[in-house]
C-alpha cells in the first residue's frame, strides 16, 4: 500500500517513528509465524524482537520491487529455523495447522475430546520428524496461504524446490501415518481377541490417514517437483 511505501522511504531516511509504524503493522504476523515455528510464546516474542532488529539494521538491503511482508517474513523464518536447528523441535498443536485441524474435526466419535487429544499428540510427533525447512514450508503454505512463488521468496530458493519440499513433507507424514495405522490395527486386533469384542468394534480410520490422503492418489502432481 502507498502508506507503507511512505513509511519505508521515511525509515530509510532515518525516521525512527516511521519504522515504528512498520513494526506496529507487522508485529502480529511476525509473532504468529515465530510462535508456530517455535511453539513457545516467550521464545516467539524474543524471535519477533530479533526479527525487527535485524530488519532495521538490514533495511537498506530491502528491494522495493518486492513485497515488504515477504522480506520481513523471510527474516523471521530464517531466524526461527536457526533456533530450531540449535535445539530439539517444540511440538506444534493441532490447532496451528488448519488443514490438519479440519481433518480431525471431520472424525466424529462419542469420545471426541479424548480422541482429538490423542490425535494431537500423534500429529506433534509426526511434525517433530520434519526438517526445519520442510516445517517452515508447510506453515507458510497452509497457515499463511502463501503461493509457491511467495514461499520461495521468503525462503530464498526456487519454486520447484518449495514444491519438492511440500511433496516430500506430505510423503513423510503419509509414511508415518501409515505406520501408525498399522500399529493401531495390530493393537486393536490383539484387544479384540483378548476381550472378545463384538465383530467390527475397534475398527475405523483415524484422521492421520485422512491428513495424508492427498499424497496417495489425490496429491497435486505439481507439488512433486
Amino acid at each position: 500500500m502507498e502508506e507503507e511505501k511512505v513509511w519505508i522511504r521515511q525509515a530509510l531516511a532515518g525516521d525512527h517513528e516511521a519504522f515504528t509504524r512498520l513494526v506496529e503493522a507487522y508485529q502480529i504476523p511476525v509473532y504468529n509465524l515465530a510462535y508456530r515455528m517455535l511453539g513457545d510464546p516467550r521464545e516467539a516474542e524474543d524471535a519477533a524482537q530479533e526479527t525487527f532488529l535485524r530488519a532495521y539494521t538490514r533495511l537498506t538491503t530491502y528491494q522495493r520491487d518486492k513485497k515488504f511482508s515477504s522480506w520481513l517474513l523471510a527474516i523471521a523464518s530464517h531466524h526461527c529455523i536457526d533456533r530450531l536447528r540449535r535445539r530439539r523441535f517444540t511440538w506444534l498443536s493441532l490447532d496451528e495447522l488448519p488443514f490438519l485441524e479440519q481433518a480431525a474435526s471431520e472424525w466424529n466419535q462419542p469420545e471426541k475430546a479424548a480422541i482429538q487429544q490423542e490425535e494431537q499428540d500423534k500429529v506433534r510427533k509426526m511434525l517433530d520428524q520434519l526438517p526445519p525447512p520442510y516445517r517452515a514450508a508447510v506453515i507458510l503454505r497452509y497457515w499463511y496461504d502463501l503461493s509457491y512463488r511467495e514461499i520461495a521468496e521468503v525462503m530464498e530458493t526456487t519454486e520447484s524446490a518449495i514444491k519438492s519440499r511440500l511433496y516430500r513433507a506430505r510423503e513423510r507424514l503419509a509414511q508415518q501415518a501409515t505406520a501408525s495405522q498399522a500399529a493401531e490395527t495390530a493393537h486393536s486386533a490383539q484387544k479384540v481377541k483378548r476381550n472378545r469384542l463384538p465383530s467390527g468394534e475397534g475398527k475405523g480410520q483415524p484422521p492421520l490417514i485422512a491428513i495424508c490422503a492427498s499424497h496417495t492418489g489425490t496429491a497435486r502432481e505439481s507439488e512433486r517437483w
